[in-house]
Parts: structure tokens; C-alpha cells; sequence
């Protein structure tokens, strides 16, 4: 067995340099789960501990007490774009934990137009159809105790699914892995995303590839890669607990969204980028919630090539009764100029309170 890992150790990286790693790939993934987290700017890879964390750090899975599921629904880009979620946790036992997630984010009533116009340039709208784009993807998250106290191990499997009509497909499997240590009212995370880089394998219809390889001369003239690999990305977090009074509590948390690649973040050099994120909830009596953020700090050029600094503000509030959390958050995907404000809804269902 030993001899078997260490011959996979060497062929792997020399398949993996000859396919195409992609700096954005399976972005869908990067938007975020859960109206909660979503109000504070994404900032909770160290506070996580719901259903939810199965997509945020699955180490936060120990802290389920008992089953819990959620749902969140949101619409982007003025409703063109429909993202939905849905999750299932559970603890297995008192030192492991189980979670299950299924995300499809689609563009749906494309118009195909690639048969509009005949080879004697006449039109005919009757050739004109409808088609989708969607993604999706199933998450299996499997959290459990370590050695050390109040320290928690999580790992992530996904399978990834894309689907663009009937011109393409594709197929993905990857991991992800986070900790969360906790001491006291601290809270520290780490989540490293496509830890073992996420394959992605497509298949490209030839036959509507030929129809659109000529309308530029010039463009699309070969098929396009059909093997491709994302990089891992990591976020780490560290969050803060603070009691106010007898009512009212606080949770503060930063983080930082870690590239290895040259972006427009606010931090970012040719090896790695950085771009830190911050949030905050305070509720009342843990039944009425207020969220907010910063996040998606972003370097922008502008037409006449000055730089400026783009901050992407977020704002959430929830209600929890009798084990349902209803949250809302109004997020914005897009820079702050581009006016993109997305509303998110999610609720999550604590089967513990009907047990009492």
C-alpha cells in the first residue's frame, strides 16, 4: 500500500502540470451559503457552527446537538440568475458529525440563436430555442474531535455537476478540509478550499461547436480544454466573543480570503493575494439578530488608468423562535458602483427544540 501512495505521489503532479489550472473555476462555489453569513460579509470561518458550516468549515459540524436543516433561495443579477441551497447535519456521535448539501446556481430561458440565420443568410425565428446553464453541486462534510481540547477537524467532499444546454457538460470532484479551535470567548478558524485542487473533465457537443466555430473568423476555431483543475484558496478567521448585559451579545470576526494568484484584491503580489473581510452580530436575548459587513475590498482601474479601492458593504438581520431562524441579508455580489444588490433569504429548522 505504502509503495502504491508513494508511485501516486510522483505520477500526479506530472498529470496534473499537463492540464489547465484556472485561476476562477467553479466560482459558483465562492458565492456563499446562508442569509447569516451573507450579512457579515462571509466572515464566519471561525464562529460556523450550525448546518451551515458543512459549506463554510466543516469542523463547525461538531457543534450540532441534533438534526438541523436549512434552506436560502436568492436571485442575482436583477433575477436573471437563481441561486438556491438546501443542507442536512447531524451528529453522529459525541466525537463525529455528518453534513449534507446540494447548491444549483442557473441562467435558465437562454435564447439559442446559433440556427437563426441559414447558410443563405436568411432568418427564421422558428429555429430560435430555449436552453440552461446551471451548476450544481453535492457537498458530504464529515466533522471530528481531536486530541486536543475544543479543537475540531472537518473535511468536505463535492461533487460538481455543469451543465450548459446541450453544448457542454462536465464532471468535478474535489476536497475541502478546515479546523476551528476554541479557548474561552476566541475563536480561530482555517478552511482551505479544493485542498487536493478540484478536477473538472468536460465533454463538448462537436456537432453545436461546428455550428459557431466560423461566425468570427478568427475566434473559436479549436475546442476548448476539457480537462481543468481549480487551486486550493484558504480563509482563515479569528472571532470574538462579547457578552454586553444580561440581553445583549456580540460577535465580531475577521478574516482573510487567500488567492494564490495575482487578482485585484486589496492585497494581492504575483505568488498570492489577500483580502480581508470583517462582520458582526448582535442579537437580543439570541431571538432578534443584527448583522453587518465589509468585505470584497477590491483595487479597480479606472478608464483613465487611476487606481481606486472598491469596499463591498453587507447588512443582515434575523429572528429566531420555538428552533426557526428566518434571516435576511442584502448583499451586493458586484462593487459598490455597479449597484448589484442582491436580497437573500434562508431559514433553518433546530429539530432539538421539538425534542423537549
Amino acid at each position: 500500500m505504502k509503495k502504491i501512495i508513494f508511485t501516486l505521489s510522483l505520477i500526479i503532479p506530472l498529470f496534473l502540470n499537463a492540464q489547465a489550472f484556472r485561476n476562477y473555476s467553479n466560482e459558483f462555489l465562492n458565492i456563499g451559503v446562508d442569509a447569516a453569513a451573507l450579512g457579515m460579509s462571509k466572515s464566519v470561518v471561525a464562529s460556523s457552527n450550525d448546518v451551515n458550516a458543512g459549506y463554510w468549515n466543516p469542523a463547525g459540524l461538531m457543534n450540532l446537538e441534533d438534526y438541523q436543516g436549512s434552506l436560502m433561495h436568492a436571485s442575482y443579477f436583477a433575477g436573471i440568475a437563481n441561486y438556491n441551497f438546501a443542507s442536512f447535519g447531524m451528529p453522529i456521535d459525541d466525537e463525529s458529525a455528518l453534513g449534507v448539501s446540494v447548491i444549483r446556481f442557473g441562467v435558465d430561458d437562454i435564447l439559442n440563436t446559433t440556427e437563426l440565420i441559414d447558410s443563405q443568410g436568411n432568418i427564421d425565428f422558428n429555429k430560435i430555442s430555449l436552453f440552461s446553464a446551471a451548476d450544481y453541486a453535492l457537498n458530504i462534510g464529515y466533522a471530528r474531535k481531536l486530541l486536543f481540547k475544543d479543537l475540531h477537524f472537518g473535511v468536505n467532499a463535492k461533487i460538481v455537476r455543469r451543465i450548459i444546454g446541450g453544448f457542454a457538460s462536465s464532471w468535478g470532484f474535489g476536497f475541502d478540509a478546515g479546523i476551528q479551535f476554541e479557548r474561552n470567548t476566541w475563536k480561530f478558524g482555517l478552511m482551505v478550499r479544493d485542498i487536493t485542487t478540484t478536477f473538472n473533465s468536460w465533454a463538448i457537443n462537436e456537432t453545436e461547436f461546428d455550428k459557431i466555430k466560423n461566425a468570427i473568423p478568427g475566434q473559436n476555431q479549436t475546442l476548448p480544454t476539457a480537462t481543468e483543475f481549480t487551486k486550493p484558496k484558504m480563509q482563515l478567521g479569528i472571532a470574538k466573543y462579547w457578552q454586553i448585559d444580561s440581553y445583549f451579545s456580540l460577535l465580531t470576526e475577521f478574516d482573510f480570503n487567500v488567492r494564490f494568484a495575482q487578482t485585484n484584491d486589496a492585497l494581492s503580489s504575483d505568488v498570492i493575494s489577500l483580502d480581508p473581510t470583517f462582520g458582526f452580530e448582535l442579537d437580543f436575548d439570541k431571538i432578534v439578530y443584527l448583522r453587518g459587513g465589509v468585505g470584497n475590498i477590491q483595487n479597480i482601474t479606472e478608464f483613465d488608468n487611476s487606481q481606486s479601492l472598491s469596499i463591498q458593504p453587507n447588512f443582515g438581520v434575523g429572528f429566531k423562535y420555538n428552533g426557526i431562524s428566518i434571516d435576511y441579508a442584502l448583499t451586493n455580489i458586484g462593487s459598490v458602483g455597479n449597484a448589484l444588490f442582491s436580497n437573500v433569504f434562508s431559514i433553518k429548522i433546530d429539530y432539538q427544540f421539538f425534542r423537549q
